[in-house]
């Protein structure tokens, strides 16, 4: 079978939205390439991936590639159409830089593993690192290892977004509580949360792919007495409260069930959001505390933003 890959080059700050449009058409998976992320990785000491040198070439000399992939078919200049046209309304919410769009075909065993080699252990927070299940990796004593294959789904857990909402949860999560995952892609907030000491989680995502890479993920790390993983529309026909309800996903999505997560968040319990650019932090802030939340906290990271909020 023969795939498209196409690459948008744009900026740091339309990554998500540029990922999220290649999604909405159709996009079978995702890999990102930010020179100024290898970069970053290769400076520091901690959670920084591990990476060869050589790899840097690989990566587009500014700006950033976000490369997607569908099948290739008849419709195809269609789907590439209305991208373009997609692309050019994002230019007038956000910086996207060039927004120039390229396409190559590729077999599909190459694109089943090739994008690999951009995916390698990255530790995300003081306890937790991240391994790709074919890496080799030799933990310290100290390191919490979370095994990922994210598959065709959105979601390595190196993505600043990801960072910012694991950092989160190890530092707000309590032995025993109950946790929900609000469009759960591959399942790596919710694992992480169970390794962390949930005792039960709930994850969630509309996207069949991303559900059955989760489940995977979740029976990969052993974590399947503790992770259900469902088919769900963000928090729709959803009961009960919980200690954390967590979502790492774009802002204008975060905006539609605010309400709906202050209703299935316990008194006491927090409300962990990610995905948001800077330039949406006081929209989803103001939409928050008209919720009835209390922001405890907001954490940052390059432009991305991440926001803790109590309900009282």
């Amino acid at each position: 079978m023969k795939w498209s890959e196409i690459c948008v080059h744009t900026t740091q700050l339309a990554v998500e939205a540029v990922s999220n449009l290649l999604h909405e058409v159709g996009a079978q998976g995702v890999v990102i390439e930010d020179v100024e992320d290898f970069d970053r990785m290769m400076a520091e000491d901690h959670f920084g991936e591990i990476w060869d040198v050589s790899d840097r070439e690989t990566y587009p000399t500014s700006g950033v590639h976000v490369k997607a992939y569908v099948p290739a078919s008849g419709d195809f200049q269609d789907l590439l159409s209305n991208l373009k046209q997609e692309i050019e309304r994002l230019r007038t919410m956000l910086d996207i830089g060039s927004g120039d769009v390229t396409v190559a075909e590729i077999d599909e065993e190459d694109w089943a593993h090739s994008w690999k080699q951009y995916y390698k252990p990255v530790k995300i927070s003081q306890q937790l690192t991240i391994v790709p299940l074919w890496e080799e990796y030799t933990p310290q004593p100290e390191e919490n290892v979370i095994l990922l294959d994210p598959g065709m789904a959105f979601g390595t857990g190196t993505h600043p977004t990801t960072m910012l909402c694991i950092q989160a949860i190890e530092n707000y999560i309590q032995e025993g509580d109950r946790v929900i995952d609000v469009g759960t892609g591959s399942g790596v907030l919710s694992i992480a949360a169970a390794k962390l000491g949930a005792t039960n989680v709930k994850a969630l995502d509309l996207d069949s792919v991303a559900v059955e890479a989760a489940r995977q993920n979740v029976e990969t790390n052993g974590v399947g007495e503790l992770v259900q993983v469902d088919t769900g529309d963000l928090l729709k026909g959803v009961e009960g409260e919980y200690d954390l309800v967590v979502a790492n996903i774009l802002a204008d999505v975060i905006l539609l069930f605010i309400e709906d997560a202050y209703a299935r968040t316990k008194s006491g319990g927090r409300f962990i959001t990610s995905g948001i650019i800077g330039e949406k932090r006081a929209e989803v802030t103001s939409a928050l505390v008209a919720a009835g939340f209390e922001i405890e906290e907001t954490r940052v990271m390059e432009d991305w933003v991440a926001i803790i909020a109590k309900k009282g």
